[in-house]
C-alpha cells in the first residue's frame, strides 16, 4: 500500500490506518487507566458507596451523598440503629435521607438540655468508633488511642498495667459500640471501659447519638412481633393508631390489651438502667430475696451488707452496678420461680415505671414552658402533649452536619490510608525488615550478577554459552516448583527466620547475567587495551570502566531486584514465619485479609507507591538503556 499520493500527501488507505492505530493505542490506554482510577477511587469509600462505580466519589460533590456516609458512621455502620433513633424505614445507608425541613429552634433546646447534664454517658453512643462492614478504623477510635498515648506514652506495656488489659500492640486496641437500649448490653465495669466512658462524655455533639426508647420498642419489640402494618397490630390490641410513629413507650403501664407488649417489654428486653420500681414494689422484693437466701446473715455476706432483717431492705431507687444484686434485680423483673414452693417471684405490673431520655427532654420542656400551647408557639411545632415530643436528634445531627462537612470530607478520603499506614507502622518490623531485605537485594544484584557477566564476557571461557544456557533453564521452572526444595536445604543449614534465607536462592539471577553479559559484549575493546597499557588493574577495568558505562542496564537490573524483593510474598512468609521477620507483603496480606473492600485498594495503592517512586527515579537512566544500543 503506497504511503503518499499522486499529489505528494498521504493516501486515505494510510491516514485511514493510522487512525486505526491510534484509536486502538487509545483503547489500550483506557482499559489501562480506567481500572486503576476506579481503585483509586474506591480506596477513598466506605461501605455505603462501594459499589458505586463513579470515578469521583459523590460524597466529595454532593452534600446528600456525604450526609449518608455521616450517618454511617454516627451509627457505626448499624442501619438498625438508624431506624431506632431516627424512626425512618431505611432498609439500607443508601436509603437515608436528610430531614426535609429541620425545626432549628426545637434542636436547640435538644442541645441546651444536652448542655444541661441531665443524661448520664448510658445514655448514648458514640459514634464512628466501630466499622464491622469497611473493616477501617474510624476517627473517633483513632481520638481514642491517642488520648491513650498522651495519657500512658506511647508503649503499650504502660496501657496494660494501668488499665488492666493484654493489648499486644495499637492496632490491636478496639472499641464495641455502647449502645445500653437492649438488655443484652451491660454496662462493663472496668478501668477500660472507664477510660473509653470519660472520653466518649467529653465528644462534641455531631459523633453522639442518644438511645431512643420510643426507637426501640417501636423498632425492635412491636414490630417484630405483630407485623410492619399498623392495622395488624390496631387488630391484636383493638386499638385506631394511625402509624406505629404514634405509638410511645409510656412511663407506666397503659391500660387494655396494650398493656401485654408493654409488661413484656419492660420486664425481659428493655436495659434495666431504664427500669425502676416504685415503693409498692418492695413487699415482693423483700419476700424474693427471703425465699432465695433463707436467711439475711447469707444475703449480707454476699451482697456486703449489714441489713439487719429482710424487712429492713428497701427497693433500690438504681438499678445495682452490677454482680450478684444485678443479676437478682434481673431476676426479679422477669420473675424468678421459687424451686420449694414454685411460686413466681416479680413485681407486680403497677410497680414498674420506665425512664429514659425521651422522658427527661419533655420534663425540661416542661420546666421552660408553661404549656404545650406556649411552647409550639415559641418553636413553632403543633404537639398536642409534652408526652408527643420525639428526641429531636435528627434535625440536631443534620444541623451539626452542615457546619463540619469539609472536615467530613478530608476524614472519608483519608482514613482508609490512615488505616493502612497506622497498621504497618504499628504492628511489628515489616518496614525495616522491608527496606534492609530490598537495599541488600539490590546490592547483591549489583555485585554478583555483574561480575558473573563481565568473567564470562570479558575472558570468553570455553563454556560461556553453556553456563549461559544453564542459567536461562533455570527460567523454565516457577519459583513455586522450587521452594519447598530451597525451603528444606535452607531448614538444614539452620538459616530459617534470617536475612541470608531471604537473599541466598536469589543471589544470582540467570537472566540478568544474560542480559549484562549482552551490554558488556557491546562495549568497544579498545576501552579494555588502553585501560591495559594504562598499567589499569582488572578490578580497576571492572569498576571505573565496565561498570561506569554500563548504568543504563545496571538501573534495570536494580529495579528488577527492588521489585523482586518487594513484591516477595509467599517465599518470605515460607522461609520467615517468624513475625519479627516478616516483610511488607506479609504484613500487608495480614491487612487484607480482614479488611474491607476500600482498605484493600488503599492497601494496594500504598504497596505500589514505592516501585512506582524508584521507576520515577531511574526512568532517565532506563531510558538511556533502551535509546543507546539502537542508536548503536
Amino acid at each position: 500500500m503506497p504511503l503518499l499520493s499522486s499529489t505528494g500527501r498521504r493516501h486515505p488507505r494510510t491516514r485511514l490506518f493510522i487512525g486505526a492505530m491510534c484509536l486502538l493505542l487509545l483503547a489500550g490506554a483506557v482499559t489501562m487507566i480506567y481500572p486503576f482510577l476506579l481503585m483509586v477511587s474506591g480506596s477513598v469509600k466506605s461501605a455505603v458507596d462501594i459499589q458505586d462505580l463513579r470515578l469521583l466519589p459523590r460524597y466529595l460533590v454532593d452534600d446528600r451523598a456525604l450526609y449518608r456516609s455521616y450517618v454511617e458512621g454516627l451509627f457505626n455502620e448499624s442501619i438498625e440503629m438508624v431506624r431506632v433513633a431516627y424512626d425512618v424505614d431505611a432498609r439500607s445507608f443508601q436509603d437515608v435521607e436528610p430531614p426535609a425541613a429541620p425545626n432549628e429552634k426545637l434542636a436547640a433546646e435538644w442541645e441546651a438540655f444536652l448542655e444541661s447534664g441531665r443524661l448520664p454517658g448510658t445514655a448514648f453512643m458514640l459514634g464512628f468508633v466501630e466499622a464491622n462492614q469497611s473493616r477501617t478504623v474510624p476517627e473517633m477510635l483513632r481520638r481514642f488511642k491517642d488520648s491513650l498515648q498522651q495519657q500512658f506514652g506511647p508503649d503499650i506495656a504502660s496501657v496494660n498495667r494501668a488499665l488492666g488489659t493484654d493489648f499486644l500492640n495499637w492496632t490491636a486496641i478496639f472499641l464495641v459500640a455502647e449502645n445500653y437500649g437492649l438488655r443484652l448490653r451491660q454496662v462493663a465495669r472496668d478501668p477500660f471501659n472507664d477510660a473509653f466512658r470519660a472520653f466518649k462524655d467529653r465528644q462534641p455533639g455531631w459523633a453522639r447519638a442518644a438511645v431512643s426508647l420510643d426507637g426501640l420498642y417501636r423498632n425492635l419489640y412491636l414490630k417484630p412481633q405483630y407485623g410492619r402494618d399498623i392495622a395488624d397490630f390496631n387488630r391484636a390490641m383493638g386499638t385506631s393508631w394511625n402509624s406505629y410513629r404514634d405509638i410511645r413507650l409510656t412511663a407506666s403501664c397503659p391500660p387494655g390489651a396494650e398493656r401485654v407488649p408493654w409488661e413484656a417489654f419492660v420486664r425481659h428486653t428493655l436495659n434495666l438502667l431504664w427500669v425502676r420500681l416504685d415503693d409498692s414494689a418492695a413487699p415482693a422484693w423483700r419476700t424474693f430475696l427471703a425465699a432465695k437466701y433463707g436467711r439475711v446473715e447469707a444475703m449480707n455476706r454476699l451482697y456486703g451488707t449489714a441489713h439487719p432483717s429482710f424487712d429492713a431492705i428497701p427497693v433500690p431507687a438504681e438499678p445495682p452496678e452490677g454482680g450478684l444484686p444485678l443479676s437478682d434485680w434481673d431476676s426479679f423483673l422477669k420473675g424468678w420461680p421459687d424451686p420449694a414452693t414454685g411460686s413466681l417471684h416479680q413485681p407486680p405490673v403497677e410497680s414498674l415505671r420506665t425512664t429514659g431520655p425521651e422522658f427527661q427532654f419533655r420534663d425540661f420542656l416542661r420546666g421552660r414552658y408553661a404549656s404545650i400551647q406556649a411552647m409550639n408557639t415559641a418553636l413553632g411545632t403543633d404537639f398536642a402533649a409534652f408526652d408527643d415530643i420525639p428526641l429531636p436528634q435528627r434535625d440536631a445531627h443534620h444541623l451539626a452536619f452542615r457546619g463540619i462537612r469539609r472536615h467530613l470530607r478530608a476524614e472519608f478520603a483519608l482514613r482508609n490510608y490512615r488505616t493502612v499506614l497506622d497498621y504497618l507502622l504499628l504492628r511489628g518490623r515489616g518496614l525495616l525488615n522491608t527496606a534492609i531485605y530490598c537495599g541488600l537485594s539490590v546490592l547483591i544484584a549489583l555485585l554478583v550478577n555483574p561480575l558473573a557477566a563481565y568473567a564470562l564476557s570479558r575472558h570468553r571461557p570455553p563454556s560461556a554459552y553453556k553456563l549461559l544456557l544453564f542459567m536461562l533453564l533455570t527460567m523454565a521452572f516457577p519459583p513455586i516448583v522450587t521452594q519447598i526444595p530451597v525451603f528444606l536445604m535452607l531448614r538444614g543449614m539452620n538459616l530459617l527466620n534470617t536475612f541470608a534465607a531471604l537473599l541466598l536462592p536469589g543471589m544470582a539471577h540467570g537472566y540478568s547475567i544474560f542480559l549484562l553479559k549482552g551490554f558488556f559484549d557491546s562495549l568497544p575493546r579498545e576501552l579494555y587495551e588502553n585501560a591495559e597499557l594504562d598499567g589499569a588493574g582488572e578490578w580497576t577495568i571492572f569498576w571505573n570502566i565496565t561498570m561506569s558505562l554500563s548504568r543504563p542496564i545496571l538501573a534495570v537490573i536494580a529495579l528488577h531486584a527492588f521489585t523482586v524483593a518487594y513484591s516477595n510474598f509467599m517465599f518470605a512468609l515460607l522461609i520467615c514465619q517468624d513475625e519479627r521477620m516478616w516483610t511488607l507483603m506479609v504484613w500487608l496480606y495480614q491487612l487484607q485479609a480482614r479488611s474491607g473492600q476500600a482498605v484493600i485498594y488503599a492497601s494496594l495503592l500504598v504497596a505500589a507507591l514505592p516501585t512506582l517512586l524508584l521507576f520515577l527515579f531511574c526512568q532517565k537512566i532506563i531510558l538511556r538503556g533502551i535509546v543507546i544500543p539502537v542508536e548503536r
